[in-house]
């Protein structure tokens, strides 16, 4: 081993430009490295050890990576929080991540400040980027430390929290490993590489989803440890996407199926305006893409659109652009370092092309749900975890998606998949973004609604809902058809593309006990 990571990296071409911040700042790699360098010096001076951690309350951008750096060169766990967080949600993190110090940015200083009240921790381990009243600036706690690379550097890891869709978030942990930061950087690249993608400062990646996503933080920093530029967007736009690649002939980055959706939908003079022959590999995974979506998107940018489906706790699949368009719809095939399996209620193996619950395994691969053993436990089949998704194999080995276990809809007593609705709908012209789930029925136990995001300059109205549900004929089987449709002005989503689903469902809910 010995070419990769980014401390070495930058040791042996400090000039390089590693990060480009939203507002267009360049970083050196020797500027990084020593305030990482820096940061390990005064964190040990307060005491941090190997197997401690430190969490980051941070926008995407230089800040962020060098918080990541630091504790991923000193044997830290790093944990980046969600910053659309309410401060009780935040100090839960804090708190329950055992953080030896938390950081946190000037634009996030409000509900930041009352996490820090609501975790108790000790307000000499809060530390602020940018002027926060009454917090030290970051900037202080590193004077006066030497930038030189630390001593005993061992590796660390991001300590990521899962989005909670059930009851309070959980930090997915794993050991450490105790190899020299680079080694381990090295080692991490394996990610990419089964994507084709090759190391070298001539490639760009462009960060489109915010930090304290798993994949985007995991993306990001394996491209940095191949010496690939990391290009920062602060908030997502179509335009600004094509813009950035255009400007730094960004190669690969990490994107979701809205993303596409918005990008399509951009006038055709716009699309025309850009140089995007950059483009090699174009990530995206975290929801299902509508078939004719992807066609659309090959077509405009090309073979350069890999899918795959993961989860944080690890384990996956992996769709090339030629294996997609023989499987269209699929998201792939086992990677070489993980097994799938589908299983019925009882736990026991389907036939192919049989829905069921997906479980996944990769080799050398432990986590646990910090302190909760027994959630750990319950989604663990001897050696196999599940997220609780439902799909298929099919004879040649591709998995296809139907939908979360929560979000299936039992009608009638027939099992309808949302997601298989929802692709059909997302392509009527008129729909910007749609949601489909399972609301009370007296005689079916429920019946499907759909609430729809009507695209930019459509008004809503019966005609349109009744639009909308005409399409469907001769595409879905009448059973799966919504029986109403709702308008909605902004669907609540992640950032990272991921539909807050019962935030729509529960209002239906109220007052019954869920059938299912």
């Amino acid at each position: 081993m010995g070419t990769l990571g980014f401390w070495r990296l930058a040791q042996a071409d400090p000039d390089w430009i590693a990060a480009v911040d939203p507002d267009g700042t360049e970083h050196r790699a020797g500027d990084l490295l020593a305030r990482a360098n820096r940061l390990v010096h005064a964190l040990r001076g307060l005491g941090l050890r190997p197997g401690d951690g430190i969490s980051g309350l941070v926008p995407n951008g230089a800040d962020g990576l060098v918080l990541y750096l630091a504790a991923l060169q000193a044997g830290w766990y790093y944990t980046p929080i969600n910053w659309h967080l309410t401060g009780p949600e935040i100090g839960y993190i804090v708190a329950d991540s055992e953080a030896k110090a938390f950081f946190l940015d000037r634009r996030h200083a409000e509900e930041g400040l009352r996490g820090v009240a609501e975790s108790g921790i000790s307000a000499d381990r809060v530390f602020a980027f940018g002027r926060v009243d009454g917090v030290r600036p970051v900037s202080e706690l590193t004077e006066g430390w030497p930038d030189t690379l630390p001593e005993d550097r061992t590796a660390g890891a991001t300590m990521h929290y899962t989005s909670g869709t059930t009851g309070r978030p959980k930090g997915v942990r794993r050991p450490l490993n105790g190899l020299d930061p680079d080694d381990a950087a090295e080692l991490m690249t394996f990610l990419l590489a089964m994507f084709g993608i090759t190391p070298g400062k001539e490639n760009a990646h462009l960060i489109t989803s915010p930090n304290y996503h798993t994949a985007v933080t995991q993306f990001g920093g394996t491209a940095l440890h191949m010496g690939h530029t990391l290009v920062y967007m602060d908030k997502w736009d179509a335009e600004e996407l094509l813009r950035l690649c255009a400007k730094y002939r960004v190669t690969n980055s990490h994107m979701v199926p809205t993303h596409f959706k918005r990008l399509l939908a951009l006038p055709d003079d716009v699309k025309r305006r850009y140089d995007l022959s950059s483009l090699k590999w174009m990530i995206h995974a975290a929801a299902p893409c509508p078939v004719p979506v992807k066609w659309a998107m090959f077509e405009w940018w090309g073979d350069c659109i890999y899918e795959y489906y993961a989860a944080t706790e690890g384990g996956g699949t992996l769709a090339t652009p030629e294996g997609w368009k023989k499987h269209p719809g699929t998201v792939g095939t086992a990677w070489p370092i993980s097994e799938l399996l589908i299983v019925d209620e009882e736990l026991q193996p389907v036939p192919t092309g049989t829905p069921g619950t997906i479980y996944m395994k990769m080799a050398g691969a432990t986590f646990e749900y910090k302190g909760d053993r027994a959630k750990t436990e319950e989604n663990r089949l001897k050696d196999h975890f599940t997220v609780g998704d439902i799909g298929y194999l099919d004879a040649e080995g591709f998995l296809f998606l139907c939908d979360r276990k929560a979000d299936m809809i039992i009608s009638g007593g027939v099992n309808i998949y949302p997601a298989e609705i929802e692709n059909e709908l997302m392509v009527h012209p008129k729909i910007a973004d749609v949601a489909v789930f399972g609301i009370p029925d007296e005689e079916w136990g429920e019946q499907i609604k759909a609430v729809v995001e009507p695209a930019p300059g459509v008004e809503p109205s019966p005609e349109l809902a009744a639009e909308i549900l005409d399409s469907l004929k001769g595409r879905l089987a009448k059973m799966k058809w919504p029986r109403s449709v709702d308008f909605i002005g902004e669907m609540p989503r992640e950032p990272n593309g991921k539909l807050l689903k019962r935030k729509l469902r529960d209002p239906y809910w109220e007052g019954h006990d869920r059938a299912i």
